[in-house]
């Protein structure tokens, strides 16, 4: 079996050394809440019983917003002149 929703998001958060709150932050960017208490949820071993599976609108919201933390803001999109 391949990797989860879960291994990615635990793989990122230590890849960019993020902390809950900083992950909380970045769901904000992309106006997504997110509790401490869901994180650790996420976090826990599978067999843990207060374990949660992370989604697939989760772990999109996250990477959206991770990519505003990044970069930044996408620019606005000036339009062109119509002939």
């Amino acid at each position: 079996m391949g990797l989860t929703n879960n291994d990615v998001f635990k793989k990122l958060r230590v890849a960019h050394k993020l902390r809950d709150t900083d992950i909380v932050d970045i769901c904000a960017l992309v106006d997504f809440k997110v509790s401490k208490a869901e994180l650790g949820a996420f976090f826990r071993k599978e067999d843990h019983p207060k374990y949660m599976e992370c989604g697939d609108q989760f772990l999109r919201n996250f990477l959206n917003g991770l990519i505003i933390h990044l970069r930044g803001p996408m620019p606005e999109k000036k339009e062109s002149p119509k002939k």
